[in-house]
């Protein structure tokens, strides 16, 4: 009897030695998997970094360090000059139009959504937001440039430049539509789904203890939206707003068809109704019948959008970071 217990258990031991050593296998194989994954990313990144640098070689040894502080865009072949300072203004200043208006529109409707109404009303609107978040851009761009514009120009631009023209620089210009103040909105519009979708979801991940809490204090909705719901999802919702602000930078062809496509000293704005152009759109505009050192400044500002997007996200990740050690405990 004891010899038939003891191989029983040296079967059982066995047995377990095999599954052990196909887990640490099949362990080893997922790693090595994820591995792959995450150096497929940086090997894009690199080769990306790789390409714009190669491109934009030709347009740096001739322009110098002028490129990228440069004004001037002059494509006459013998008086070429190229400076990218112009269009990144106005990818900045348009960027940051869209993101004063959205991100506070936004953290309403995800405030609203998770905390201020019930599924039966929160499920449909939910539905109707992603489906605005994956409508394409150019349908926004036609929508803005055969439709929006005008309404901008007659109840928002025109009554402003009235009023404030002639005291405020930002509203000096005659408006009409095609300009900066109006990139930005739309480009608020188109980003305003995305933000609060992932801001709505963020919210809906705080535990249950804080709102708790914080009624138990006393507080009313909006108090407890403020003093336990924001505080705790901040770094997410902080995350949701450069998700947006990464989609604003990026974009193209809505740009393309609103901003008015100024270029060299033009594409500075002077007031928010200026035409003015970003690097994107600038890419768009030109790269089709673009050739030599013209092909190389596109893409050298290719180069210089990819750097600053970079940036930012760098900058994002280390505020989110910060306040990731900040956020209270449930």
């Amino acid at each position: 009897m004891t010899i038939g217990v003891a191989g029983n258990k040296d079967h059982k031991s066995i047995i377990a030695t095999f599954m052990l050593k196909k887990r640490i296998k099949q362990d080893r194989i997922f790693r090595l998997i994820l591995f792959a994954a995450g150096g497929y990313i940086l090997f894009i990144m690199g080769l990306l970094f790789f390409t714009l640098s190669q491109g934009s070689i030709p347009v740096l040894e001739y322009m110098g360090l002028e490129f990228f502080y440069g004004i001037d865009w002059n494509t006459v072949e013998g008086r070429e000059t190229y400076g990218i300072l112009p269009y990144v203004i106005g990818t900045l200043l348009s960027s940051a139009i869209a993101m004063v208006i959205a991100v506070p529109v936004s953290l309403m409707i995800g405030v609203f959504l998770s905390e201020m109404t019930g599924p039966r009303v929160s499920t449909p609107i939910s539905f109707i937001i992603e489906i605005l978040a994956s409508v394409p851009s150019v349908i926004y761009g036609l929508w803005a440039f055969f439709v929006f514009r005008f309404w901008l120009v007659d109840y928002v631009e025109l009554p402003l430049h009235k009023a404030f023209g002639e005291n405020i620089f930002l509203f000096a210009r005659t408006p009409f539509g095609l300009d900066i103040f109006s990139a930005g909105i739309v480009l608020a519009i188109m980003i305003i789904p995305i933000i609060s979708a992932v801001m709505r979801e963020i919210m809906k991940t705080v535990p249950n203890s804080q709102r708790e809490a914080a009624y138990s204090l006393g507080a009313t909705r909006w108090e407890m939206v403020k003093t336990a719901i924001v505080p705790y999802a901040k770094s997410g919702l902080l995350g949701a707003s450069i998700l947006g602000l990464g989609r604003a930078i990026g974009e193209t062809v809505l740009v393309t068809m609103i901003i008015g496509g100024a270029k060299g000293p033009l594409a500075i704005p002077d007031s928010l109704f200026s035409p003015s152009n970003t690097i994107s759109a600038l890419t768009a505009q030109n790269f089709a019948e673009a050739s030599g050192l013209q092909l190389s400044a596109l893409i050298g500002g290719a180069l210089v959008l990819v750097i600053l997007a970079f940036g930012i996200n760098l900058l994002a990740h280390f505020m989110v970071s910060r306040m990731v050690k900040t956020v209270p405990t449930a």
